[in-house]
C-alpha cells in the first residue's frame, strides 16, 4: 500500500462480481472493510458506498475510485459507476498476478481484497500492476453482436452437419450429406447397408436435425443480408472502415466487417506495437540464464481478430501475389516445410494487420497491393 494512497481523501472500492452476489472491498488507504450485496442491486450499492465513507471517516463528497474484472457482466457496471461520478476502471482479469503454488486459497473475499489493494497501488503510480480494458461505447459494443452471433451460428451449423453425418454413418448410408445438399435429402428414401429403410426412430431424429440445420442456415443468411446492406450503404465509422477494407483485393465482406467492428472501427492505436499486441500476435521470448527461446505469439489479445487475420493472410497470398508482403513471405518461408510456412503465415498476419491499420488511418496502400476491380 503506497503512502500517497494512505494520505489521500479517497474511497477505494474493489468489486468482485459473480452471478448471484457482489463482494465489495472498501478502503481509505489504510483499513479495509468488506460487504456483500445481491448482484445488480443499485440501491444497495449506493447505500454501501455512503456507509463505507462514514465507517472509514471520509467526507461524504470524497472522491471514489473503483475497479472490477472483465467478465460476463460486461461494461454496464462501468457505465453505471461512471454515471455516478465514480472513477472506475475495468481490469483485464488475465493481467493480475497470482501465486504459483499448486494449491492456493481463492475466495470472493480474498479476490475483492486483492482488487482494492492493487487499485490503491495503481492509483499511487504503479501502472504495471495490471492492464486496463478499453471500454467501447454502447453503439460500438452493439455493432459487434451480429458478427459474433454469426460466428456462433456457424459453429452450430457445423455441429448439426456433423451430427447428421454420424447418424447416417451408423447405418452405412453412402449418401453425401454435406454442404447445402442436406436440404434436398428425403430422409424416408435413405437406405442402409442392406438396402433397407432406416429405423423409424433414426428417421425422426434426422428430420429434427435437418429442421434445426435449416433454421440456423436461414438465420446466417439473414445476418449476411444485413451485413451486405450495411456495406453497400455504410453509416457508422465501423461500416465505413469495412467498406474501405473491401476495396482491397482478397479482403472479403466477413473479414472486413469483423476487423472493423472488433478492431479498427472504434479503437485508436498509437503505434504498430499496440496493433500487434491487441491481436495477440506479438512474440513472447523466454531468456533466463543460459536458456533462450521463443515461446510463440502471446495470444493475449482479441482472438476473433487473430483467427480472421490468419485466414486473411492465406487469402492475401492468393489474391495479392505481387504485393511486397507476399514476396517477403515466399522469400522468407517459401522454401521451408509446411510447418515452417504455417509459422510464417502468423508473421505475415501481423505484418498485414499493421498494413491494414496504416491503410485505414493514412490511406497508405500496402506496397504492391492492388485494389478490387469494380464490377
Amino acid at each position: 500500500m503506497t503512502n500517497a494512497a494512505a494520505r489521500s481523501n479517497n474511497l477505494f472500492v474493489g468489486i468482485e462480481l459473480s452471478k448471484n452476489s457482489w463482494r465489495l472491498a472498501f478502503s481509505d488507504g489504510a483499513k479495509i472493510r468488506q460487504r456483500t450485496l445481491p448482484a445488480g442491486d443499485q440501491a444497495a450499492l449506493q447505500q454501501e458506498l455512503a456507509w463505507s465513507k462514514q465507517k472509514l471517516g471520509l467526507s461524504a463528497d470524497c472522491a471514489v475510485r473503483s475497479c472490477y474484472e472483465t467478465g460476463r457482466d460486461g461494461f454496464w457496471v462501468h457505465r453505471l459507476l461512471s454515471g455516478w461520478g465514480i472513477e472506475n476502471v475495468v481490469v483485464d482479469a488475465a493481467s493480475i498476478e497470482t501465486a504459483r503454488r499448486g494449491r492456493r486459497a481463492k475466495t470472493d473475499r480474498l479476490d475483492a481484497e486483492k482488487l482494492v489493494r492493487k487499485l490503491m497501488a495503481w492509483a499511487g503510480g504503479e501502472q504495471t500492476v495490471w492492464r486496463i480494458a478499453r471500454v467501447p461505447s454502447v453503439e460500438a459494443e452493439a455493432q459487434r453482436r451480429p458478427m459474433r452471433e454469426r460466428q456462433r451460428l456457424t459453429g452450430e451449423r457445423t455441429a448439426h452437419r456433423a451430427r447428421i453425418a454420424s447418424l447416417v454413418a451408423l447405418h452405412g448410408v453412402r449418401a453425401k450429406l454435406n454442404g447445402r445438399q442436406e436440404f434436398g435429402v428425403v430422409v424416408e428414401q435413405l437406405r442402409d447397408w442392406q438396402g433397407q429403410p432406416l429405423p423409424a426412430q433414426t428417421v425422426v431424429e434426422l428430420q429434427r436435425e435437418l429442421q434445426r440445420l435449416a433454421l440456423v442456415h436461414q438465420q446466417i443468411l439473414g445476418l449476411e443480408k444485413q451485413q451486405a446492406t450495411a456495406l453497400a450503404n455504410p453509416q457508422t465509422a465501423a461500416e465505413r472502415a469495412a467498406a474501405k477494407l473491401m476495396g482491397l483485393s482478397g479482403v472479403g465482406p466477413i473479414s472486413a466487417m469483423l476487423l472493423a467492428v472488433e478492431f479498427f472501427g472504434w479503437r485508436q492505436f498509437r503505434n504498430r506495437r499496440e496493433v500487434g499486441a491487441l491481436a495477440g500476435l506479438c512474440a513472447t521470448p523466454y531468456a533466463s540464464g543460459d536458456s533462450a527461446q521463443e515461446q510463440g505469439i502471446s495470444k493475449a489479445g482479441n482472438k476473433r481478430v487473430r483467427w480472421v487475420e490468419v485466414e486473411l493472410a492465406w487469402s492475401w497470398l492468393r489474391f495479392q501475389p505481387e504485393s511486397a508482403l507476399t514476396k517477403w513471405f515466399w522469400r522468407r518461408f517459401g522454401l521451408g516445410s509446411s510447418r515452417v510456412r504455417r509459422i510464417g503465415i502468423v508473421a505475415l498476419a501481423r505484418k498485414l494487420l499493421v498494413a491494414l491499420w496504416k491503410y485505414l488511418e493514412w490511406d497508405e496502400l500496402p506496397a504492391g497491393a492492388k485494389l478490387r476491380v469494380a464490377r
